[in-house]
């Protein structure tokens, strides 16, 4: 079927949905010329609705041209005076486009996609909400200006956010963020489902790209989609004070509406499990619990690696110096909490009330950084080196072990491939040259031993196919009561 779809329907789909988006780009540039604020609160003019009637049936023919003969709409949509922002979920694919250009409501994007040809055009017109990566002050500003259209009493465009904030399978519901709840005022939730035999649809990190999603979608006869606006939620005076409670309950409504579970990873959680690494992060890695914990520490992504260089700095300082639990808390600078506890005891690894404050800033490095994995073993050298500048095969063993969450690893057949000269000893600047050599190292002398061995060890690379990793399965995304898992036990 791909292959005659390919030859014959394909090439005509893709030219009619591509003149499509061409037809569409002189009203949305005529519709968007002088257009500021002050006119964009007031009820749209004859012609500005003319176009908007205009650009919906030339966005409906661009989809239709990709095989969505018809759209299955369940509910009712609400007016923007009585839900100001509509909730979509779950994200999944660039084809969740679909309810956007059919109610044109706002969105929230990149400020750069306003510079794409013809698509900037068309982003524009429906007045998003801009967001710089450029601009360290970006995040708050985005929150207030979704705050004040929200609480504009209508006069803005409904706007339209995916509170998940990434691409997942569909599978179950990762954490919302709370950017969409914030303001405190109703919201509509809408559910999409995608009901196709064969999932072309799907754009996670280890499925297929974006330019073969396109294809393989555009060679399907038919592409079906269901959107389902759901009643509107109204919040409750504590949801409105508490926006993680507000976005964790209105979760749980529209994952009983798709049938899903939910589970408290985070997008954060998601680009660790998956990062493209030397280093892939085993099934029963700790990591992405300790990942939690510093999240709920209050410890700021945008500041993480700031944070990383002081605590490293302080580290190095203290040496071989194991702390307690007080001295954790003010080596950090936090108060001593119940999740600072629960971190602590993470790396505990002999129950004696004591860590070792390198292993933490191991950890940390990875939830930096955790595609670099040369910086974070430049890191733990730095940390654990001699003063020649040596380490040695046990004090690799405990950087790969914290590096990857792991209770145990065995390195030797690493160490000894690393040293060529039977020193036993090492330094980065062997670790490095070796790495270079063989850019799967881990695959080759890590995991190859673990392989059958008593710990379970498994690669991400047995992940799910869809680019959610098996410990994010529904199945065990509300194990509650196992006890958190030591890093050595």
């Amino acid at each position: 079927q791909i292959a005659f779809m390919t030859l014959t329907l394909f090439p005509i789909r893709l030219f009619f949905a591509a003149f499509m988006m061409l037809l569409a780009w002189p009203f949305a540039f005529i519709a968007s010329m002088g257009s500021d604020e002050q006119e964009l609160e007031k009820p749209l003019s004859w012609w500005r609705k003319i176009v908007d009637i205009l650009l919906k049936a030339i966005m409906r023919m661009m989809w239709l041209a990709g095989g969505f003969h018809w759209i299955n709409v369940k509910g009712r949509r609400a007016l923007p005076a009585e839900a100001a922002i509509l909730t979509v979920a779950p994200h999944s694919s660039y084809f969740d486009a679909i309810p956007v250009t059919m109610t044109f409501a706002s969105i929230v994007m990149k400020a750069e996609s306003k510079d794409i040809p013809v698509w900037g055009t068309l982003i524009k017109y429906i007045r998003p909400v801009f967001v710089s990566r450029s601009d360290q002050d970006s995040r708050r500003k985005t929150v207030e200006e979704i705050k004040r259209r929200a609480q504009s009493d209508g006069k803005w465009p409904q706007i339209m956010i995916f509170p998940e904030g990434t691409c997942t399978n569909r599978s179950c519901l990762i954490t919302f963020k709370p950017g969409a709840f914030i303001p405190g005022v109703p919201v509509q939730p809408v559910v999409l489902r995608y009901p196709n035999k064969l999932d072309t649809i799907t754009w996670t990190w280890q499925g297929p790209g974006a330019l073969e999603i396109l294809w393989l979608t555009l060679c399907q006869f038919h592409n079906s989609v269901e959107i389902e606006f759901l009643p509107v939620y109204i919040p409750s005076e504590e949801e409105r004070k508490n926006p993680v409670l507000y976005a964790n309950n209105v979760r749980r409504v529209m994952a009983e509406a798709l049938g899903v579970s939910v589970t408290d990873y985070t997008f954060e959680d998601c680009q660790l499990a998956l990062a493209e690494g030397q280093l892939r992060l085993p099934s029963d890695t700790c990591l992405l619990e300790f990942a939690k914990l510093v999240r709920s520490l209050g410890l700021k992504p945008e500041t993480l690696e700031d944070d990383l260089d002081k605590y490293a700095v302080s580290a190095m300082k203290m040496k071989k110096e194991k702390v307690d639990l007080k001295e954790f808390s003010a080596y950090l600078e936090f108060p001593v909490s119940h999740t600072l506890e629960s971190m602590f005891a993470l790396f505990d690894e002999n129950e004696d009330g004591i860590i070792d404050i390198r292993e933490f800033v191991i950890a940390l490095s990875v939830v930096c950084k955790p595609s670099k994995t040369l910086e974070t073993i430049q890191l733990a050298f730095q940390l654990y080196q001699s003063e020649n500048g040596t380490i040695t095969e046990e004090d690799l063993a405990h950087i790969l072990k914290t590096a990857m969450g792991v209770s145990q690893i065995n390195v030797t057949h690493l160490f000894r491939a690393v040293d060529e000269e039977e020193k036993g000893e090492i330094t980065y600047d062997d670790f490095y040259r070796f790495a270079e050599l063989h850019p799967h190292f881990a695959e080759d002398y890590l995991y190859a031993d673990q392989m059958g061995a008593e710990s379970g060890l498994e690669t991400s690379s047995l992940s799910a196919p869809n680019g959610i990793c098996t410990d994010f399965s529904p199945e065990n995304a509300e194990d509650k009561n196992k006890p958190l898992q030591k890093k050595l036990n």
